[in-house]
């Protein structure tokens, strides 16, 4: 079996590929190549024109007997090559590159001419920034490659690829620079990425299931959307994995500090951007603490509450039939279906029915005796909490209801547990080998600029954050 048919067994029954006869002073060849996948002016331009031209104009030819001289001497076009073997052209063809196949020759050459449709670089939907660049990542790799080279203009910006996925024969490519990143931790994640054994991956998602080590709510590998914010942790030493199909970039080590930074930090002005942050620590301490210490104190220290708050705290719950907890736990998975139904629906309308559907619930739930005025606020207040720290939804949303269930069954007593228990989670936690509360046990290995409260810019800039391994 020659190349063509070999070729033409493998991609039977696909409608999409084409296959153009050509006659060249090699012989006859066939241009094979996937319609949707390629820009077919470039192909007639660039490759079939000089190709017809080549087999005509014999006298300017007599020097050109080889498939090399092909590409050095007749293709006007920019990128091809002599592909491996047969599959590794077939592989070209998948991906939107034409191959040129000779009946009298083994060498086959494949040429770069991609047509397929992309969205266009866009503004990031999940990460939207008062302030800054607003291009983010789509789902082809070599723009998220071209928007990141473009920002750092540096010779130890590496990129190397590597295909995953025995099915789907997806591209990924892992970014760090050279000299900055360190080198065990390039290798760990290489090997992390190659020896993956999965039929196929689709999402950045594949991956940091395998980079994990630790099964934990929290996440321990960062992702982003925006192309300033992978290169700024890509000059701090860190390693970004591009995956080909997805605008989600990974980036690692990721530590749980970096939950509370935002990508408009560094445009807009220090003192109202650590005003925002000392915000959303204070978001992530109501979202998780709060319902559990007002189960806790409702339920078995009322007598710490001020007795005229208590009397009216009394005539509020008057009429309810459940204890608080069950009223808690009831109005806090009520705000959940609310903010997921808010996700799944159309955008257009989904904004718009949280709102009704909050306001409608709420003042029912008061009118029917199911809950209290207080309690709505208590849940309101904690839910409202979770959107300012949007990467920690998950873990605080778990963490909540944990608390909650503590506090019910022991006081306070079982909600400085459930804190406890926390932490010892927080603690244990490592992302591809470093401490995941960086800096906390470790701040006298660190040089570090921006943590709680942003720093300089100038100093951020000038300063290497050195990176600790447990």
């Amino acid at each position: 079996m020659n190349n063509l048919e070999y070729v033409k067994e493998k991609l039977k029954n696909s409608f999409d590929v084409k296959y153009r006869e050509v006659q060249t002073i090699l012989g006859k060849a066939t241009v094979v190549f996937i319609d949707d996948l390629c820009n077919v002016n470039m192909i007639s331009e660039y490759v079939l024109l000089p190709l017809r031209g080549f087999g005509k104009i014999k006298p300017s030819l007599g020097s050109i007997n080889s498939v090399k001289e092909v590409i050095e001497n007749v293709l006007d076009i920019g990128a091809t090559d002599i592909a491996k073997d047969v599959d590794d052209a077939i592989m070209h063809i998948l991906s939107g590159d034409p191959a040129l196949i000779f009946d009298d020759y083994k060498e086959i050459i494949f040429v770069e001419a991609k047509g397929f449709p992309v969205r266009g670089v866009g503004t990031p939907e999940t990460e939207s920034v008062l302030k800054g660049p607003r291009e983010g990542f789509n789902e082809l790799i070599v723009n998220n490659v071209a928007l990141i080279r473009r920002r750092i203009k540096n010779p130890d910006l590496k990129f190397e690829a590597v295909v995953v996925g025995e099915k789907s024969q997806t591209s990924v490519a892992i970014c760090y620079i050279d000299k900055i990143a360190p080198n065990d931790l390039i290798e760990k994640i290489k090997n992390k990425v190659k020896n993956l054994d999965l039929r196929f991956i689709l999402d950045t998602n594949y991956i940091e299931d395998a980079i994990k080590t630790q099964n934990s709510f929290f996440d321990t590998v960062g992702y982003t959307e925006k192309p300033d914010e992978v290169c700024a942790k890509l000059l701090e030493g860190r390693i970004g994995v591009i995956v080909d199909g997805t605008p989600f970039v990974i980036t690692v080590p990721y530590f749980f500090l970096e939950n509370f930074q935002m990508p408009d930090d560094y445009y807009l002005n220090r003192y109202y951007t650590n005003f925002n942050r000392i915000l959303r620590w204070a978001a992530f301490f109501i979202a998780t603490l709060l319902p559990g210490l007002y189960v806790a104190i409702i339920t078995y220290h009322f007598s710490m509450i001020p007795s005229l708050f208590m009397f009216r705290l009394a005539v509020s719950r008057a009429g309810v039939p459940f204890p608080t907890f069950i009223e808690v736990i009831l109005m806090m998975l009520a705000f959940q279906f609310i903010k997921e139904a808010g996700l799944r629906l159309p955008q257009p309308i989904g904004g718009a029915m949280s709102i009704v559907s909050a306001l409608i619930l709420g003042e029912a739930a008061v009118g029917a005796g199911i809950a209290s005025r207080i309690t709505i606020i208590v849940v309101a207040l904690s839910t409202l909490a979770y959107f300012l720290i949007p990467k920690l939804y998950g873990a605080v949303s778990f963490w909540a209801i944990i608390l909650v269930c503590f506090s019910a069954g022991f006081g306070v007593p079982g909600f400085l547990s459930g804190a406890i228990l926390l932490l010892i989670q927080l603690s244990e936690l490592d992302s591809v080998g470093y401490q995941f509360l960086f800096p906390v046990g470790s701040i006298s290995e660190y040089r570090f600029k921006d943590i709680v409260l942003r720093g300089s810019l100038n100093r951020i800039s000038k300063d290497f954050i050195k990176k600790g391994r447990r």
